[in-house]
């Protein structure tokens, strides 16, 4: 804490321009007198002593808490996804376009909440957007209230009562040869009315009013603490923010495992009488129910906001000098600074900001290092949003995790990491108060590590899960097939089983069979879950001879290589996270240090703006469409045709998936290159700035280069700073 004071009250001195003690003469003091000199060291004092809980503190808190329940909700949706495409039926191009709707709605309004927002009351739009959001949660909530009970694709007779009668799973099947008859129109709506199969549309409605009401939090929030604190401290206030807005991710994936291993008719079945388990492909938990919390929690987090002023006395100012210092030194050097005008006061109607806005537009477009951030950040959100999406499922597919345990252990150890890089960037941009530049060499060279981690995870991979006829033959053999005719096989061929069911079962020699009556069973003990297939007569005990074995349901797990491999591919993915998490607050540095004190608010909407619409929404849809091309079995509707994959070809899963993560990453770094090259054109003229006012404050009238004046392209240089000069 004396280290922190001792900061503030030399950064204060500072900007008022203070003499340092071995240039402040006697007769300087006599003439100002032991009375004002009293007043001046108590005034600096004063200023030191900024009290603990002001208001911009208590601001810095509120969002603080707000990015942690925006976090919170965003991060359950993504937890969400996989049960939601269950329980609709959908494939993964649909959810993605679904969980893409937030960006929608974001796009929607973004441009003119960040402009006209900036010269409103921007508390109290904060609080408004955290209202909406709130409401978003509880319409996304509603269909499970409109549906009825979910019915789960299954061949198995439920005449079984008790754990000594039995079935016969293969003859009973013979009547689902008829399931390849396409339904009439009539039969096909009236089911799908009945089942509520079109009420995702609510869904995807709510996540859209979650993303309008989110617009102004980070342009006007970011924007407004950055107005009203130091400049050494905004990286850090920055880093604070973001480090509790990554535990809202932690709660909401922590949710998310716990929803999903309850049922999502939870209370309104019979639970011993349901045959699959939270670890089944068909296994839908109660989704519905984290957006219930989230949306409480995100309507108390805006609260404080009505309660907070339009506008602060800057930290370590008092209200007198609060317009009396110009912004000077890095920020006056990497932005542009002609057509200012800081005699004319500034308009406060709409007619007039209206007006203003297309001239706004174009000076900030006029900047190529904004430019250049807005590209980097399209590129790599595109694979990140991409990765988060669909990380839990590529957990689920390729290394026989549960839905459940694959979101716990993101919350749980990923999302710790990011928390801790976050702080981590942010600690040491304020301790060794890099620059703009410094700040992009972190940001390029977390980014580079964090890209090595992703292809070491390229060769942490299991092998397929062994299904008969979809992955290996009956016999055992490695045999990859799409077709569903491979499924039939001599030992089932008399059962005339349904092809488009899947009904897992795991046999003890290991295999997975897509039903038991393509296993050939043709007895079973128990109900519920604990189900068992005897006399199964595709089941062998060696290739060359079948023993008619049990099985039980549900699907084989994988080998115990793959479980070693996974926990590798966590403690690669857990680094490359807290590496990756240490470039975000430089990154955010750059942006904020890059632009026009005014028009701050306007880039980071429009930066918001184009991010989410071309990085937010497009990455869910083609990565779930490319995705969708490696299923080896779809489910069917409840009402027919297709609904979600089963299982994936997990070897074409992990090629695209993480195909398509390196290609856009790889773009990405090609335009850090320009960016960095940009900013280092920058810096030199920072550095001949510097030279010419250590000239004048010499007195002297004589530039380092020993000229009587500085040359007019050092002034045009200074003077248009974006603009390309030869010196």
């Amino acid at each position: 804490m004396t280290v922190w004071l001792l900061i503030r009250l030399n950064v204060i001195t500072s900007n008022d321009k203070a003499l340092p003690v071995s240039k402040v003469s006697s007769s300087s003091i006599h003439f100002e007198g032991n009375r004002h000199t009293a007043q001046g060291i108590m005034s600096v004092e004063k200023k030191a002593r900024e009290p603990c809980c002001s208001k911009l503190k208590m601001f810095l808190v509120a969002m603080s808490v707000v990015y942690f329940a925006k976090a919170f909700q965003g991060s359950y949706m993504k937890s969400s996804i996989t049960q939601i495409e269950r329980r609709f039926d959908i494939p993964s191009s649909l959810i993605g376009f679904i969980d893409g709707s937030f960006e929608i709605g974001n796009l929607l309004v973004i441009a003119f909440v960040s402009y006209f927002g900036a010269k409103l009351h921007r508390p109290r739009l904060i609080g408004v957007g955290c209202l909406i959001m709130a409401l978003g949660s509880l319409i996304t909530a509603m269909p499970h209230f409109f549906q009825g009970l979910y019915k789960y694709e299954t061949t198995i007779s439920h005449s079984t009562t008790n754990g000594t009668e039995s079935a016969l799973p293969c003859l009973a099947n013979g009547s689902l040869t008829g399931d390849n008859e396409p339904p009439t129109a009539e039969s096909q709506a009236e089911c799908e009315k009945a089942a509520g199969s079109s009420l995702w549309v609510y869904v995807f409605l709510g996540n859209m009013l979650r993303g309008i009401g989110e617009t102004p939090v980070m342009p006007l929030g970011l924007s407004y603490l950055d107005d009203f604190s130091k400049e050494e401290n905004t990286a850090f206030y920055l880093a604070c923010i973001q480090t509790v807005g990554i535990i809202g991710p932690m709660f909401g994936f922590m949710l998310g495992s716990f929803c999903a291993k309850l049922y999502v008719d939870i209370g309104a079945v019979d639970l011993d009488s349901i045959t699959i388990s939270y670890k089944d492909s068909r296994w839908v938990g109660a989704w519905w129910l984290g957006f219930l919390i989230t949306g409480v929690v995100m309507l108390l987090a805006g609260i404080p906001f009505w309660f907070l002023p339009k506008s602060l006395v800057k930290q370590g100012e008092t209200e007198p000098e609060k317009k009396s210092n110009a912004q000077e030194g890095e920020q006056d050097t990497f932005v542009p600074d002609n057509n200012k005008d800081s005699s004319k006061p500034p308009e406060v109607s709409m007619m007039a900001m209206a007006k203003d806005f297309l001239p706004s537009l174009k000076k900030l477009f006029s900047n190529s290092v904004y430019i250049l951030i807005i590209c980097t950040s399209l590129v790599q959100v595109n694979g990140f949003i991409g990765m988060i999406t669909f990380k839990p499922k590529f957990m689920e597919q390729i290394y026989g995790q549960s839905a459940s345990r694959a979101i716990f252990l993101i919350g749980i150890m990923n999302l710790p990491a990011v928390a801790l890089g976050i702080i981590t960037g942010g600690f040491i941009m304020k301790r060794y108060k890099i620059n703009v530049l410094g700040a992009a060499k972190i940001a390029i060279g977390a980014s580079l590590l964090a890209f090595c981690s992703l292809l070491v995870q390229y060769f942490l991979k299991c092998d397929n899960s062994q299904v008969a006829g979809l992955t290996v033959s009956y016999a055992g053999t490695p045999a990859l097939s799409y077709q569903q005719n491979t499924l039939i096989s001599q030992c089932n061929v008399g059962c005339s089983c349904s092809l488009k069911h899947w009904d897992p079962i795991c046999s003890s020699n290991g295999l997975t069979y897509a039903s038991p009556c393509l296993a050939g069973c043709q007895t079973s003990t128990g109900i519920g879950k604990d189900m068992v297939f005897h006399n199964c007569t595709c089941i062998r005990e060696s290739p060359l001879t079948y023993a008619n074995m049990s099985a039980v349901l549900g699907q084989c797990s994988r080998k115990a290589d793959c479980d070693f491999m996974f926990k590798i591919y966590m403690g690669v993915s857990v680094i490359g996270a807290f590496v990756s998490a240490c470039g975000a607050t430089p990154s955010y540095i750059i942006l904020l240090r890059s632009i026009n004190p005014e028009l701050k608010s306007l880039a980071l909407g429009i930066q918001t703006l184009i991010v989410r619409t071309l990085g937010g929404i497009p990455p869910p849809i083609y990565f779930g469409a490319l995705i969708d091309r490696t299923c080896l079995k779809w489910g069917i509707k409840r009402c027919g045709g297709q609904g979600a994959c089963r299982i994936y070809d997990s070897d074409a899963f992990r090629n695209t998936f993480l195909g398509l993560i390196y290609g856009l990453y790889s773009v990405s770094y090609l335009i850090w290159g320009l960016l960095y090259n940009r900013l280092s054109h920058r810096q030199k003229k920072l550095d001949l700035k510097q030279q010419l006012k250590a000239s004048n404050q010499d007195g002297t009238g004589v530039a380092t280069n020993g000229s009587a004046n500085a040359p007019s392209a050092i002034v045009k240089c200074i003077e248009n700073p974006d603009q390309e000069t030869t010196i």
